[in-house]
Parts: C-alpha cells; structure tokens; sequence
C-alpha cells in the first residue's frame, strides 16, 4: 500500500521529464545478506564479490544475541574488508559499534540518526529506511543520514512488504536532493534498469542473489548498472 505522505502524491508525469544528471555516479550495487549467514555463505559472499563491482553489503540477521551475531559478522566483514566493500550493520548501533563497521543502516523503529552519529562519530555510513516517504527521506537527510532507502518497489519474498514505493519517487529525490537514494524491494537483473533510470544510486539486493547462483547475478546485475 502507498505511504501517507505528507506532502501528498507525487506527479506522475514528473518522471516523463527526468534525466539522469550524468554528474552522478552510475548506478551500484548493495547487497543485503540473507537471514542465514553461517555454514558456506562466506565463500558464497567471497565468490560474489570477486564476480563484479559491489559498493557494500550489508549484514542483516535477526533474533540473535550481539555476541553470537558479531561471531557471524567478523569473517564477513574480513571478506568486505579485503575486497574493498562497505560493511553495513542493519539495525543495531551497538553492533556496528562493537564491530567498528563501516556504517549502520537504521529503520523508523530502529532509533534515533543524531543520536546513531554521535555514538559512532563523523565517517560512519548512516542509512534509513523511508518506505514510499518523501517527508521521512527528508527529515533523515536534516537529521544527518548519508542515503537514504526507498521500497519496496516490487513484490519480494525477503521480509513482510507494507509500504509500495513508485519509480517517479526516485526521480523527484534526485532531482531535489544531492543525497544518495537506494531502491530496495524485489528488484532483480530483469527489472532493475528503470529504477536506475529513475535517479536510484544504489539497488539494494538479497534474493535475486542469494537464491540461486550469486556469481551469476551479480555479473547480471553488473551488466545492467554499467549500461
């Protein structure tokens, strides 16, 4: 269902009258992990970064203690480290603190921006969810966020969909604002073309990726973000 944004609907037509600004990087790739990030999915993630660029990824795990979750983290981390990939703790400030990872991306219920800056200081990465909000995008880039993420733009499996975000939101972000946007929600190799066409700076993946052959997907994704 569409958020109730306060500053009420978007145009449709804007989108017929936006072009990329060749200013801005093409689009990139962010890689969300799966819930399961034991067993083999080390060399998994290894393999899929060795298979085409990836701006960062993003350690996503739920239901378990800080302790058994930095244990899953730290390889993972290593293997971003080494590859030159941006490690994103989801969710937790604490996590990301305890891990000195390379940023935290935070939900609406996952507190406060500010207060995340102060904890983990001026170079850490910040991301927020913002749904289908034009006002929540906003009110993260004034509280300090780095990018902010917008979705779902299609139907996914990954997690419980409550909030439907149309392409033309992306358009009139970048066109209004500097600050790096993220489309996430069921995007694949197929249908990620039109979301960077709309403004998106990065696409946020899991599934696409991590159900089938990662390598693959991520040469498939790299094939559609470099044209």
């Amino acid at each position: 269902m569409p958020d109730d944004d306060p500053l009420g609907p978007l145009d449709p037509h804007f989108a017929e009258q936006f072009r990329r600004d060749d200013r801005r990087p093409a689009g990139q790739l962010y890689l969300v992990s799966p819930l399961e990030v034991g067993g083999s999915f080390a060399d998994r993630l290894r393999r899929a970064l060795a298979a085409g660029p990836v701006a960062a990824f993003q350690f996503r795990v739920k239901g378990l203690d800080q302790h058994e979750a930095a244990r899953l983290a730290e390889p993972l981390q290593r293997i971003c480290a080494d590859a030159d990939v941006a490690f994103i703790v989801n969710d937790s400030v604490a996590l990301a603190k305890r891990l000195g990872a390379d940023g935290v991306h935070l939900g609406q219920a996952d507190g406060s921006i500010r207060e995340a800056r102060a904890t983990l200081g001026p170079s850490v990465q910040i991301g927020a969810t913002c749904h289908a909000s034009r006002h929540l995008a906003m009110e993260a880039g004034e509280a300090g966020a780095d990018y902010v993420a917008f979705g779902a733009f299609y139907p996914t499996v990954t997690k419980v969909v409550d909030h439907h975000a149309e392409p033309v939101l992306l358009s009139w972000w970048a066109t209004m604002f500097e600050l790096p946007c993220v489309a996430i929600g069921g995007i694949t190799p197929a249908n990620a073309a039109p979301l960077v066409a709309a403004g998106a700076d990065f696409v946020a993946v899991s599934g696409a990726v991590w159900a089938g052959d990662e390598a693959a997907a991520v040469r498939a994704f790299g094939a559609v973000l470099s044209g």
